[in-house]
């Protein structure tokens, strides 16, 4: 069974590393985790903060602009290749 966490949880263990000082596997040790877990959980929080435990479905901020880019492109795409089949429909008449 794998166990899941909430970002609250995952954020209050990577800050009693990052901010109070104390070494991961203790604190790991303490909130029956993984060492190499809380380590990953650390190394994430360093480089996206908050944002970086966003949730299982969820994007991070950064990537859910590049989603709605790439939806809007496909939408484009899509309408172009109706208009296109309709032009040749009038075009035979």
């Amino acid at each position: 069974m794998v166990k899941r966490y909430d970002k609250e949880f995952k954020v209050y263990a990577v800050k009693l590393v990052v901010e109070d000082g104390r070494k991961a596997t203790e604190v790991a040790r303490e909130l029956d985790l993984v060492p190499q877990t809380l380590h990953k959980w650390v190394a994430r929080y360093k480089e996206e903060q908050e944002d970086s435990f966003v949730g299982s479905g969820n994007r991070s901020p950064k990537d859910q602009v590049e989603y709605e880019k790439d939806k809007r492109i496909r939408d484009l795409e899509e309408e172009v290749a109706i208009l296109k089949k309709a032009m040749g429909i009038f075009a035979k008449k």
